[in-house]
């Protein structure tokens, strides 16, 4: 899932926000450095992503891009999957999204002095320039899309992957309103962050 999505599946603290998104910066990071309310965090993240790329719902949006573009389409669909996320915001909340933006950016601005210096650079942007505006726009997908293109270091039609879902809107909204609930109660289930030992 994207950051978005992590954000989502996090506890409402400063810890948490940091280590859920920390799976994505952790390369060369001493792990052991952090508190163990971010360890769990980071553990959380990786329960996230591993539910999410063994799950046959997921396996089934893949199979809707263009085979010249399926080993990117897990990063798509994690970016159109925060898109619809914002779209169906109130079925999974009663917190208001903007209030929800401004809760968790102020509690990830508290951990940026510990970050890795990567992910202060990302986190930063994201929260001065508010991307989850940006995610919530159809247009706003394509931009995103086209950014991560540009970072992939070998020539690649990653930017088209805009076109299958354009083509698949339907049927990955339908994935995802039948994914994310057992998403959530997945992490719910395993309560890495309840945890008091």
């Amino acid at each position: 899932m994207n950051y978005l999505a992590h954000l989502f599946l996090a506890k409402p603290t400063a810890d948490s926000q940091f280590g859920n998104l920390l799976g994505d910066f952790r390369r060369g990071v001493n792990v052991a450095s952090y508190s163990l309310n971010v360890q769990r965090g980071l553990e959380n993240h990786h329960t996230v992503d591993k539910f999410t790329d063994q799950h046959e719902l997921v396996r089934q949006a893949k199979l809707l891009f263009h085979p010249s573009r399926r080993r990117f389409a897990p990063v798509a669909i994690d970016i159109y999957f925060d898109h619809l996320l914002i779209k169906h915001w109130s079925a999974f909340t009663d917190t208001p999204f903007s209030l929800f933006c401004d809760e968790r950016f102020a509690l990830l601005e508290r951990r940026l002095p510990v970050m890795p210096r990567n992910m202060q650079h990302s986190v930063g942007h994201l929260i001065t320039h508010n991307w989850f505006n940006d995610y919530a726009k159809e247009e706003g997908i394509a931009k995103a899309i086209a950014v991560v293109a540009k970072r992939i270091r070998f020539k690649n039609e990653f930017h088209k992957s805009v076109n299958d879902i354009v083509c698949n809107k339907k049927e990955l909204e339908s994935l995802f309103l039948s994914f994310f609930p057992q998403l959530i109660a997945h992490v719910h289930e395993r309560g890495i962050e309840e945890r008091t030992e």
